[in-house]
């Protein structure tokens, strides 16, 4: 049962994921000798990570399939001050989009979910990535889908999310399928990446009840150090929300 309050701060969130882009941003540039790296967003929406990446000085291309959310995305550019390439597209699309070896890193959060061929999105972020560059996945994951349905009553499709090879709780599941993390470094492999540590996202994030976060000052801060701590930890890693693995191409 996903509880999320108007306190919810993105960083909450989003904190295990940054945590991993800064350390691959550093890593590139030190490899690279680039201070500014070209990144891709695929799917990137209205630039939740986008919009950061160019404040940061990168230079940040966005691929999603919605007209509205490219629009609202050029809003949230400008508001900032900063330039976001926006192009209209799904991930299957990337290699018609944008030429091979043209990035050092590919976003691919919440993505794979919902493209018809994972492994075929993959492939094609791999053709964009230069050597030595990489990719950073972020995914729903089956088991927390299993609790979260359980906590609100609905045991069926709990046992549904655990059983179903997709990770789905039926007909009515918006996400049409997740992924453990064998699955999700399995893929990676096969797409010709050599995948990193996986870490667990929203371990607790969306288990805690937002009247603990109203009115507490540095709730909101405590509840970030302890996903940070949970992320890597080997069993709660595994009832995250989403998982995250970065993976380098070979």
């Amino acid at each position: 049962m996903r509880a999320e309050g108007a306190t919810r701060t993105p960083a909450v969130r989003t904190a295990v994921v940054w945590d991993a882009l800064r350390g691959v941003l550093a890593e590139l540039a030190a490899t690279t000798g680039r201070d500014v790296l070209d990144i891709v967003d695929a799917g990137g929406g209205t630039g939740g990570f986008a919009v950061p990446l160019a404040v940061l000085g990168h230079s940040v291309t966005v691929v999603d399939p919605s007209p509205d959310s490219l629009a609202a995305l050029e809003r949230r550019a400008k508001e900032k001050g900063v330039e976001v390439r926006g192009l209209q597209g799904d991930a299957a699309d990337l290699g018609d989009l944008l030429s091979g070896d043209s990035a050092d890193l590919v976003l691919c959060h919440s993505v794979l979910e919902y493209v018809e061929d994972p492994l075929g999105a993959l492939t094609a972020i791999a053709q964009l990535v230069r050597a030595g560059g990489a990719v950073s996945v972020l995914a729903a994951n089956p088991v927390a889908s299993a609790i979260h349905r359980a906590l609100a009553g609905q045991f069926d499709e709990a046992r549904s999310v655990l059983t179903d090879p997709a990770g789905s709780w039926g007909d009515r599941d918006p996400t049409p399928r997740r992924f453990d993390a064998d699955a999700l470094t399995g893929l990676l492999t096969t797409a010709g990446f050599a995948p990193g540590a996986v870490h667990g996202v929203r371990v607790f994030a969306d288990l805690v009840p937002s009247r603990l976060l109203d009115g507490e000052p540095g709730a909101a801060d405590a509840l970030v150090a302890l996903e940070q701590a949970a992320s890597a930890h080997p069993v709660l890693r595994d009832i995250a929300t989403q998982l995250h693995v970065l993976g380098h191409r070979r």
